[in-house]
């Protein structure tokens, strides 16, 4: 029983999340001038669930800019992850761990489950642009010769991704042979997106070391066979509360459940057009659906996702037929993201004045 009556829950914010990303991707965003000048610290972090690491970035980041408004930009709509898994809780109850641990303000992100790297990359530097943001706080893995990368970035220089090695997007000098680990990609894919639509992120980045012993798949792992205790000292207390109450509530772990009818219907009744057209499925992998549908289960269609470039790419492809929205969908998106800054949480109601103050030139909307 509770295991359909989370099913139904993730069928239904799907629903309403696919009809919110039609809406914002026919809407046009607008600009103009801030009324107050606040220091606007913008931080895009999952939350999946909130952990010890992600509060040490926090609290490093409002340290050193101590009258800023903390901004954390929660993904989003579908609640799939760039990994193209599901959230273990809903990006409401993400962002009310936020706030309780923290932060002054939770906007709502991109959705990440249906985007390529690059894309959602796009999505939040243009956030970050709409936010106004002063500083952006990121947590990395040290290593020696990431201090390079890191200030060239902070002089305000794009380092960009190449096959097996990071280049200076200006100078063409390449920085570093191989490849980078997942926290630190982003910083580098992040730079990319702020060079390329014109935001000057030149003493921007706070930059704070990773901290040891804090791992979110062991979270997950624990919450989800009901051993949250073996994990604890890895949980600011906030986010225990939380977590607690909302699998009281039936309302969570979310992070191993999919519509499986919805994706399984989709896959097996739509037409070959309608297949091609939806974000993240190449023309391979369409093929291979519809050579060998109908599928039974979603271990049959993995099967049938051709390699992609990230290891997660089944997963997100998984994502994709779950919200079965098409790549135009997804183009419109990303050019006029973000039409709305949706209001997930926040603080009090004077930090919700200045912050409103800080960006009148767009619309805003109290999603709580």
């Amino acid at each position: 029983m509770i295991l359909l009556q989370i099913e139904d829950l993730v069928r239904n914010f799907l629903k309403k999340d696919r009809e919110l990303i039609l809406e914002d991707s026919q809407k046009k965003p607008f600009w103009g001038n801030p009324e107050v000048d606040v220091n606007i610290i913008a931080d895009f972090t999952e939350y999946s669930p909130l952990h010890n690491g992600h509060l040490h970035c926090m609290l490093e980041a409002k340290r050193q800019v101590p009258d800023g408004i903390f901004t954390a930009v929660v993904p989003g709509p579908l609640e799939r992850s760039g990994r193209g898994l599901p959230y273990i809780m809903t990006r409401h109850a993400r962002a009310r761990t936020a706030v309780a641990a923290g932060a002054d303000i939770v906007v709502e992100g991109p959705p990440m489950g249906i985007m390529g790297s690059g894309q959602y990359s796009l999505c939040l530097a243009k956030m970050f642009q709409a936010l106004g943001a002063d500083y952006i706080p990121r947590g990395y893995k040290p290593f020696s010769e990431f201090d390079t990368l890191l200030k060239r970035i902070n002089n305000g220089s794009a380092v960009v991704p190449r096959p097996y090695k990071i280049m200076d997007l200006a100078t063409k000098e390449v920085l570093l042979q191989g490849k980078l680990d997942e926290d630190n990609y982003v910083i580098v894919s992040l730079s990319k997106s702020l060079n390329k639509i014109g935001f000057d992120f030149k003493d921007k980045f706070i930059f704070v070391k990773r901290i040891e012993g804090v791992s979110g798949t062991r979270i997950r792992e624990a919450v989800q066979s009901s051993h949250l205790e073996s994990v604890t000292d890895m949980l600011p207390d906030e986010t225990i509360e939380i977590l607690n109450r909302e699998m009281a509530e039936e309302k969570a772990p979310l992070h191993q459940i999919r519509d499986v009818q919805g994706i399984l219907h989709r896959v097996n009744e739509s037409s070959r057009a309608a297949i091609r057209s939806m974000a993240l499925i190449d023309e391979r992998t369409a093929d291979a659906f519809l050579e060998n549908r109908p599928f039974k289960n979603l271990e049959e269609l993995k099967n049938s996702v051709s390699r992609g470039f990230s290891r997660h790419h089944k997963e997100r492809v998984l994502s994709s037929l779950e919200a079965g929205i098409l790549k135009d969908t997804v183009h419109r998106y990303i050019d006029n993201y973000p039409p709305t800054i949706r209001i997930l949480n926040y603080k009090n109601k004077e930090i919700l004045k200045k912050f409103k103050k800080s960006i009148p030139h767009r619309r805003l909307e109290i999603c709580q």
